[in-house]
């Protein structure tokens, strides 16, 4: 997987990066065929806002999160990626099976 990390008038410390990469594990323990993350931190205001676009086999997923803290945004990202990625799997799961079950067989007599 191929991680994108970019600042928007925001220095991006090795802290947030390595913070970033150690919360996508949790992304990736659900679903492992992500090619490429784009992750972009920002600060507008006084608001931090965190959003990614996430490349996977079958989708783009796309989420963003927006707090007082920059860390905790990057939580509110992280978690709303996973429910995505975990809905995403969860179709791509239930497709194959409904073709799987939907298939039956004659029976000779």
């Amino acid at each position: 997987m191929q991680l994108n990390l970019t600042g928007h008038h925001v220095d991006i410390t090795p802290a947030l990066r390595s913070y970033v990469e150690s919360k996508l594990e949790r992304v990736r323990r659900h679903f492992d065929h992500m090619t490429n993350v784009h992750v972009v931190l920002g600060v507008e205001k006084q608001r931090q806002k965190a959003e990614a676009t996430l490349h996977a086999a079958g989708a783009n997923i796309f989420a963003d999160a927006v707090d007082d803290d920059m860390y905790a945004a990057i939580d509110g990202l992280i978690d709303k990626l996973d429910r995505q990625i975990r809905r995403h799997k969860e179709r791509l799961k239930d497709h194959r099976g409904r073709n799987n079950a939907g298939h039956t067989t004659p029976t000779e007599e």
